[in-house]
């Protein structure tokens, strides 16, 4: 075993036997490359990563392959969901010197850790133009100790250029309503309006973008409701969506969602869960809502822990094949279902010789978009599959607790439990809230990033999971009318502007100010697959604002508009978060005060979609908001006015949709 078996990485460990002498990333690594005068071979990826399983298999487990690899450099791991800062920075480096990017990520470093080559996967030999990995490492071996020089200033201009997102400067306008409803056009000419989704294959669901569309549509709309409809649809009829037990997968290879990449991640499935409630509060369409509760399933059965956390992934692979847990053949189905499989083979699209690898079929719906329902033949029958792929090889399970992914959900299930008066929705949303506040927050008060149950939990949290632990506790307040959230969410945002917030241009770095100094201090300003920190904290602050009444949570908000919102409403699909940001200040957030008892007017605040509005009620907590108001009425105001207290849910209603 070499020094990974001890990380709560379950990536790191699944190296831990590798014969290469792998570090962790941290002083050990770069002390043993200054003593050896040795260049880092640094490889990042992560654990549902399908080729970083190929070339984990193919080079990291031959032991020739590790001699080379352990004679000529200090070789070091890491995960980029643990690590999402190192990742930034190097594969920033991969896409200025390959003009792409991409996992595993392989990356040559001086043993000061700054960059000189980067790639991504390398077969083991040479292979369709690719060069093979151990003439990779010699080759660069010979460059090391020939032409050092030379690999030196390459690594001293490319380190310059790194990080420059941190020096963007505020421009001092903000957007403007006309701006906004510019990158809603932007975002409708990208949609596909036959199979859903932004551009062409991949595809990806971009559940940050399709909220700025979910935004409009809630505004009257109609090509937003229209575009984000026909993605809802699509998605859910093709075999991103699994269609036995519920949940999604990454991303689709294709086109029009059929063949998925089969990897299952915790905070794709949070923040679809999100998208399709917003979804079923738009339309009442019952598919939207049966997609969503099957998904919120899916999260809480097969990736919850004992006591509330959640794991962050499950693979692609199972048995050393992508996908093969979730593929069937006719003859499979026929085999568990009998006389009935007919129909279920129909159902499920399933046709000979396949729509994937081996002549197996990826269950889907693609051939009746729009028609989830399932009969009551068809609902035993899948459930009977379901049964029957559970004695399967399940794919691998990420058992690591992201405090960032599992925020997501507990915003997820916190709205989600309101809004479809699933109070164990809510109750699960609690349950992970009080395992972060236990396992992933120091007794000093700051947050940690990864928890494992064996190792405990490590690393600094970042800026991306304060700014969604900050909507987290934020949701959970408004869906219990629980004092304490509130107080949770201040704490979380004071800890966020202390930490990392950029005090000469605005917005938050990604890492706090006692964390490693690292060669670039990144501070991430798009989205990813994740919403960017940036636009988290923005959100957030502005809720949190619009709740409590305290300025400075507005006056943060408002710089990190100023900062990205220019850049947001012209490039609007890869700034859907800050884009939600610039909504809430640009048409203002709408404050709703309820006190006393009265679940009637709470659940006419959730009957519908209502991007803008915050709610208060239950318990009452320092703010602005609960002066003067009396039990038993709700108080409306919006743009800095109140309307007249509402005594019943039709008033409040019509003040609402007003």
């Amino acid at each position: 075993m070499n020094r990974l078996a001890a990380e709560t990485s379950p990536y790191l460990r699944q190296h831990a036997d590798n014969p290469v002498d792998w570090y962790p990333w941290g002083e050990e690594a770069f002390a043993a490359a200054a003593l050896t005068d040795r260049p880092i071979l640094l490889s990042v990826g992560y654990s549902a990563c399908h080729w970083c399983h190929v070339m984990a298999h193919e080079s990291f487990e031959d032991p020739a392959v590790a001699a080379v690899m352990n004679e000529r450099f200090v070789n070091v791991k890491v995960d980029r969901e643990e690590r999402p800062d190192v990742d930034d920075i190097y594969m920033e480096a991969t896409q200025a010197m390959t003009g792409r990017g991409g996992w595993p990520m392989t990356v040559i470093c001086t043993p000061d850790g700054r960059p000189f080559f980067a790639g991504t996967y390398f077969p083991k030999e040479r292979r369709g133009g690719m060069i093979g990995f151990v003439e990779l490492c010699e080759r660069i071996d010979e460059l090391w100790q020939t032409r050092r020089p030379e690999l030196l200033a390459q690594a001293d201009q490319l380190t310059s250029a790194l990080g420059r997102s941190a020096l963007l400067e505020p421009t001092g306008d903000l957007p403007t309503v006309a701006d906004l409803d510019g990158a809603i056009d932007i975002l409708l000419t990208a949609s596909d309006s036959e199979w859903g989704g932004l551009g062409h294959a991949p595809k990806f669901p971009q559940p940050m973008a399709q909220e700025v569309l979910a935004a409009a549509a809630a505004r009257g709309h109609t090509a937003a409701l229209a575009a984000l409809t026909t993605s809802l649809d699509a998605m859910a009829a093709g075999g991103i969506y699994d269609h036995l037990g519920g949940g999604f997968s990454r991303y689709a290879v294709d086109n029009v969602w059929l063949v998925p990449h089969f990897e299952k991640m915790l905070y794709d499935n949070a923040l679809l869960i999100r998208l399709y409630l917003h979804g079923w509060l738009l339309t009442a369409e019952p598919r939207f809502r049966q997609t969503l509760t099957e998904t919120i399933n899916y999260t809480i059965t097969e990736l919850r822990q004992p006591g509330g956390g959640t794991s962050s992934a499950e693979d692609a692979d199972s048995e050393g094949e992508e996908g093969r847990f979730y593929v069937w053949t006719p003859e499979q189905i026929r085999d568990v279902l009998g006389a009935e499989a007919d129909a279920a083979i129909a159902f499920y699209g399933v046709e000979a010789p396949g729509n994937f690898e081996h002549n197996t079929s990826i269950l889907n719906r693609m051939h009746a978009r729009g028609v989830l329902a399932r009969p009551a033949e068809i609902e035993a029958a899948r459930q009977a599959l379901f049964d029957a792929r559970a004695t399967r090889v399940r794919p691998g399970l990420d058992d690591k607790v992201l405090t960032e992914w599992n925020a997501y959900l507990v915003a997820a299930l916190a709205e989600a439990g309101a809004a479809c008066n699933e109070p164990s929705w809510v109750a699960a949303a609690v349950e992970t809230a009080e395992f972060l506040l236990t396992h992933l927050r120091r007794p000093d008060g700051r947050w940690l990033r990864s928890w494992q149950a064996d190792a405990g939990a490590r690393h600094l949290a970042y800026a991306t999971d304060h700014g969604a632990l900050i909507d987290a506790f934020t949701r959970l307040a408004e869906a219990t009318g629980e004092a304490r959230w509130i107080t949770e969410a201040r704490r979380v945002a004071d800890a966020l502007i202390h930490l990392f917030w950029d005090e000469e241009r605005g917005g938050v770095f990604t890492t706090g100010h006692d964390a490693e100094t690292l060669i670039t201090r990144p501070k991430d300003l798009m989205d990813n697959a994740t919403p960017g920190a940036n636009g988290l904290a923005a959100v957030g602050l502005l809720r949190l604002a619009a709740l409590t009444g305290h300025e400075p949570y507005r006056a943060g908000g408002e710089a990190i508009v100023a900062l990205l919102g220019p850049l947001a409403v012209a490039q609007p699909t890869a700034f859907g978060q800050v884009l939600a940001a610039v909504d809430l200040l640009v048409r203002g957030t709408t404050e709703i005060v309820i006190p006393g008892h009265r679940p009637d007017l709470v659940a006419a605040t959730r009957a519908r979609y209502l991007p803008g509005v915050v709610l208060a009620w239950g318990e009452r907590y320092d703010s602005p908001l609960w002066e003067g108001r009396e039990d038993n009425r709700a108080y409306l105001c919006r743009h800095y006015t109140c309307a007249l207290p509402a005594d019943d849910a039709a008033a409040l209603t019509a003040q609402l949709i007003a």
